[in-house]
């Protein structure tokens, strides 16, 4: 029997102490209900801070953590290609976004709020439909593993399923 390390622990394993005031509850709790939060070779976005990596650093990954919304990515088909082509088969990646139909239930005051900030921040905010992203996702690629809402946000979790060559 698998004992459970405290919900802190793991936080502190998962993150370098740069990302972690960016990643929540939630997100750790997701990450531990799919068994990816203690990975070895995991590698976190930061929504925050920018970092390059070149193909050849992206071949050890076995999972890709965006802590960005993918609501606040300009380009998301680029973005989604760009993994595709750089992880390697059956890399997880795992993100998170406001769904648009999930928003709805959400008041009218607290979906202005958000709207407002990001405007302020100069942020894009696009609207994101759980069935069209489950598509747009298994057009580049990716084979949903998962998608569960927790708080207004949908937490998704997929593997890249391109063919390994022979």
């Amino acid at each position: 029997m698998r004992t459970k390390a405290p919900a802190e622990t793991r936080k502190n394993n998962l993150v370098s102490n740069k990302l972690f005031g960016e990643i929540d509850e939630n997100f750790i709790n997701y990450l531990n209900w799919n068994g990816l939060a203690n990975e070895d070779n995991l590698l976190v976005l930061s929504s925050k801070l920018h970092y390059y990596y070149d193909y050849e650093e992206l071949k050890e990954v076995t999972t890709l953590i965006n802590l960005k919304k993918l609501n606040l990515i300009k380009h998301l088909d680029d973005f989604l290609q760009t993994l595709y082509n750089g992880l390697s088969p059956r890399t997880n990646f795992v993100g998170c976004f406001y769904d648009k139909k999930t928003q709805r239930r959400v008041s009218m005051t607290q979906r202005l709020s958000r709207k407002f900030l990001n405007f302020l921040d100069s942020r894009i905010d696009i609207d994101i439909d759980r069935n069209d992203f489950s598509k747009l996702l298994e057009s580049h690629g990716f084979k949903i593993i998962d998608m569960t809402e927790i708080n207004g946000l949908t937490y998704f979790r997929t593997q890249n399923y391109r063919r390994a060559a022979v």
